[in-house]
């Protein structure tokens, strides 16, 4: 980063965020997302992660800023001393997960997930699945709401509110974590390396239909849905010292 870097600002549309984005852009300016050094994500984590599908091939590191309590994936909001935050800032490099989804019609749709992929129910009724790991079956027959495949920024999210562990950021595993399960009722999961191709096949999916989402990307009505780590795409978030997401994954489990 150079000692003036180009900086592109991005928010979201609630009003905050925006009166933000017109104080730092009249105060750094404003450079294009293509020709930027570093992009600063004004809002939510759920703005951050439309921020990495929108601009993560453009391989630039994302700093995120919210207002109020600080999210996840950002840190807290100020407007004074931002370059030298920008200059101090620790990076945490994320590797996302890719997902092809076949549906009953035969369409093959695919997406990306820097949080997780889950396959949910789309009726009252259960989802019947099952579990290939690398080629071999697991579970010959989940019956359950659904099931996840969460990464290692992604397991403090929706992962951990489904009882999946947390997993170190650099730990190169990920979590399966199934949702509200029935049977086996005692199973709760796996944590397989990385590199593991997951594929889950939908065993009654016109009875039983199952919709899978990749972060906020839907697909409904699936009947195979492969998920394997990406090889050639990452993305870098920035954050201050004293809130790096390593020391926020470590906190998150001494919590009540």
């Amino acid at each position: 980063m150079t000692d003036s870097p180009r900086i592109a600002f991005l928010a979201s549309p609630v009003d905050d965020a925006r009166v933000a984005l017109e104080r730092l852009v009249g105060e750094h300016g404003q450079a294009q997302p293509e020709e930027a050094d570093i992009l600063v994500a004004l809002g939510g984590d759920g703005f951050m992660l439309q921020t990495l599908h929108r601009h993560g091939t453009l391989g630039k590191p994302v700093y995120g800023m919210k207002h109020g309590s600080v999210g996840f994936l950002m840190n807290q909001y100020r407007v004074d001393g931002l370059l030298e935050r920008l200059h101090a800032a620790e990076p945490a490099v994320l590797r996302p997960l890719e997902m092809v989804a076949t549906t009953e019609s035969g369409a093959t749709v695919g997406s990306l997930a820097y949080n997780e992929v889950s396959l949910l129910r789309q009726t009252r009724q259960a989802a019947h699945l099952a579990i290939e790991l690398n080629g071999q079956t697991r579970l010959d027959e989940l019956i359950s709401d659904g099931v996840m495949l969460a990464t290692p920024a992604g397991s403090t999210a929706y992962n951990f509110s489904a009882h999946g562990p947390i997993l170190p950021l650099d730990g190169k595993v990920i979590a399966l974590t199934p949702i509200a399960p029935f049977r086996p009722r005692r199973w709760r999961g796996a944590v397989l390396k990385a590199d593991t191709e997951v594929r889950f096949r939908v065993l009654d999916p016109y009875k039983r239909p199952v919709s899978a989402t990749a972060d906020s990307h839907e697909v409904r009505d699936v009947v195979e849905v492969t998920i394997r780590e990406s090889q050639d795409r990452t993305v870098t978030l920035l954050f201050d010292p004293e809130h790096n997401l390593e020391e926020r994954m470590l906190a998150e489990q001494f919590t009540s």
